[in-house]
């Protein structure tokens, strides 16, 4: 199982039964993101600390409104992590809004021909991440879906860190191929 496939089921069981073994892991993986993207998006430690918490609690109480179908788990609380952050600044800064602040923007309607290339492109990467060997496939997933880094992967896994960085790069090289063939029978 995937882990994107793996922290959706963990919502659908905090959801159905309050899971709280669920919750713990779904914690220990979205609280420290969700804390770094506040503070990459502004936000000083403490706030981004503060709606951290606020976005695991709403996912505590609300995770019957996930929609596995609609977005990923992380999508879904980034999306939460977000919205929180602009409704603390719009209740910081009611008197004094900042009509440019991008964070109170809407977000663009996207280019439908952006959007459909990006689908295509989506397609083309899972087609070819499917024509991977197994061990290769892994770290790449490991890497880029759960967001581990080189030696994270080899202490999860057991492999040594060359065999690791030589997996991902062999994987990549097969990636790159696939798609640039893909890529050129659109072409033709």
């Amino acid at each position: 199982m995937d882990q994107l496939q793996h922290y959706s089921d963990l919502i659908v069981k905090v959801a159905n039964g309050q899971d709280k073994a669920a919750f713990a892991e779904l914690f220990d993986h979205f609280a420290p993101r969700l804390k770094g993207y506040l503070m990459q998006q502004g936000a000083d430690e403490g706030s981004a600390e503060e709606i951290a918490q606020e976005v695991m609690i709403t996912l505590w109480r609300k995770a019957a409104l996930f929609d596995p179908q609609k977005s990923s788990a992380s999508t879904w609380l980034f999306r939460i992590a977000r919205n929180r952050r602009i409704d603390r600044l719009r209740r910081q800064r009611t008197a004094e809004l900042d009509p440019d602040e991008p964070a109170l923007r809407p977000a663009d309607v996207p280019d439908v021909s952006v959007e459909m290339d990006a689908r295509l492109r989506d397609e083309r990467v899972r087609a070819a991440m499917s024509s991977l060997p197994d061990e290769q496939a892994d770290v790449v997933k490991l890497a880029f879906f759960a967001g581990l880094s080189h030696s994270e992967i080899a202490d999860r896994t057991g492999l040594a860190l060359g065999t690791v960085k030589s997996r991902i790069r062999l994987a990549f090289g097969r990636l790159r191929k696939a798609i640039e063939a893909d890529e050129a029978v659109d072409v033709d």
